[in-house]
């Protein structure tokens, strides 16, 4: 079995300040692409069960990983950490190099960069515009928008890949 544990995933709030809200989303869907990888072995975890696509479960988190880096860390924040995933020779790194770290140390890769991004959201405000844009600016409450989508829709991704290589559904 692989070595990414089934989370303990909450309800999203139905009540609380919009803060309070979208985070309960975000971590809702964070821990839903945790439990599409979790319980199924490290092989399956690296196949791309759905031809043309070169998606994989393990790819998407690896993508997941990247993204938190990408727009909590690197633009909201202004941090000059390395990037997670060197994309410099290939943009699509995050999803073809999945040789790259074995499985365990994806995990850990995912779970210490969401750790940093909820650190780097709550020193600020939804108003606050991120230290860096990729092509426009941005304020924090976009960033948040983006990444529930984001999350929502490698979630979709996830739920047909894990279906197809064992039959599991829901979460």
């Amino acid at each position: 079995m692989s070595a990414i544990p089934l989370p303990d995933r909450q309800p999203t709030a139905t009540q609380g300040s919009e803060r309070d809200q979208l985070n309960s989303w975000l971590d809702f869907y964070r821990d839903t692409l945790l439990a599409k990888c979790a319980q199924i072995d490290d092989e399956l975890l690296a196949t791309r069960p759905l031809p043309p696509s070169n998606l994989s479960l393990l790819g998407i988190l690896r993508h997941m990983a990247a993204v938190e880096w990408w727009w909590f860390e690197f633009n909201f924040a202004g941090l000059d950490t390395p990037e997670l995933i060197d994309s410099a020779t290939d943009s699509d790194a995050d999803f073809n190099d999945l040789g790259a770290l074995p499985v365990p140390d994806v995990y850990e890769m995912f779970v210490a960069q969401v750790a940093r991004s909820r650190e780097q959201a709550a020193a600020g405000n939804f108003v606050d515009m991120a230290a860096r844009s990729s092509d426009r600016p941005v304020n924090l409450r976009w960033i948040y928008i983006h990444m529930i989508e984001e999350y929502a829709r490698h979630c979709g991704h996830a739920d047909l890949i894990r279906e197809t290589l064992d039959g599991h559904v829901g979460y």
